[in-house]
């Protein structure tokens, strides 16, 4: 293989790999705009006292993200994967996010997790709570 032809293969391997980082901070940026609407949701519904099956699919969604995260060491599975593509700091969301987000999110969104779980087991809890004190005044 002469330099011209050694040339256009690193030229085509690295457009490749361009494409295929872009494509992994695309879907890392959709995925986070799911799992951030999710925990969002399921705040909306908790103030309402709303629990019920699209919470509980919220709840699944934000939860799946947390034991991933937390699977790997707290670190974006991602990030490994846009690392090996070629990204400067392997980071999936410094393009698509503002940066001091992309610094936060665990911050933000944690608390807002913990949050929402709060809100609906006290739903939880007030609908036990209404059935128990229903069943005894029937009784």
């Amino acid at each position: 293989m002469n330099h011209d032809e050694a040339v256009n293969v690193r030229t085509a391997a690295n457009g490749w790999r361009a494409a295929a980082l872009f494509a992994v901070k695309a879907f890392h940026s959709l995925a986070f705009w799911v799992i951030q609407t999710a925990i969002v949701y399921l705040i909306y519904k908790g103030v309402r006292r709303e629990t019920d099956l699209c919470s509980a699919i919220a709840t699944s969604i934000a939860a799946g993200e947390t034991l991933i995260y937390a699977g790997n060491g707290f670190r974006c599975p991602l990030t490994g994967l846009a690392e090996r593509l070629g990204a400067e700091r392997g980071s999936v969301t410094d393009i698509y996010l503002p940066d001091w987000l992309a610094r936060n999110i665990a911050n933000i969104y944690g608390p807002m997790f913990a949050l929402g779980l709060l809100l609906h087991a006290r739903n939880v809890r007030a609908r036990v709570w209404d059935q128990q004190t229903g069943a005894r005044n029937q009784g």
